[in-house]
């Protein structure tokens, strides 16, 4: 989006697939990062799901074959087949960000960014959202980088966790490590509650085992059911 749509002062280089970003249109550009907004109404605006999922590819001017294809293949991924005819301004929250997510599919990127894509969600819609992000990535190899502050949910899925304050990086590490440091709490990182569960009962002096500190309630209820069965 910086330089083409956002307007401001760059330095230095910045490549996408090894292309220079001032140097390459934003079309050029998506073909290999697609980009989900927070707000999923955003980015839908066709009279139905196919369309809106076809539309990027229409853009390109691919074959219509091809273009079928890639949209079945993308709804199919998402879940939202079914729901192709449907206009998308009937849809949950939920099955509207995952029109969004197969229209950015469907362009088949190697990087898809998704910007707190469950922010309107209920808990049961965004774990539905987590579980096709988690397909994505895990079966088809699309690298996710994904902007969210429910730490509770990512932390079951994230393999890297990047902190950043006031525009810089300040911590970086699998989620294991950063959520259970000392330095996440103090810079204010939101732990999730199942780690927190755990620091109480240990304090409390719970013999909880374990060489490694829960970030999952499975873990910590494992746990907890050990500990239980050992009394």
């Amino acid at each position: 989006l910086i330089p083409h749509f956002y307007n401001g002062e760059l330095k230095g280089e910045i490549t996408v697939a090894g292309l220079k970003v001032d140097e390459h249109p934003t079309y050029e550009l998506a073909c290999h990062v697609g980009m989900v907004f927070q707000n999923p109404e955003n980015q839908l605006f066709a009279l139905s799901v196919e369309k809106d999922v076809a539309f990027g590819l229409e853009n390109l001017g691919l074959p219509r074959e091809e273009i079928r294809k890639r949209v079945d293949w993308a709804m199919k991924i998402t879940g939202i087949y079914e729901l192709r005819e449907r206009a998308p301004y009937e849809l949950s929250g939920g099955q509207q960000q995952r029109v969004a997510i197969a229209s950015i599919l469907a362009m088949q990127p190697q990087v898809m960014v998704l910007d707190e894509p469950t922010s309107f969600l209920d808990p049961l819609g965004a774990k539905q959202i987590f579980d096709v992000i988690y397909r994505l990535n895990r079966e088809l190899g699309i690298t996710v980088i994904l902007v969210e502050h429910r730490l509770d949910l990512a932390a079951s899925y994230a393999t890297r966790v990047i902190v950043m304050s006031n525009g810089k990086i300040v911590m970086d590490g699998p989620p294991r490590k950063i959520l259970s440091s000392e330095k996440a709490k103090l810079i204010g990182i939101g732990i999730p509650k199942a780690t927190r569960l755990y620091q109480i009962l240990k304090n409390d002096g719970i013999p909880l085992r374990g060489n490694k500190t829960p970030i999952t309630p499975q873990e910590t209820a494992e746990l907890i059911v050990e500990a239980l069965s050992d009394d």
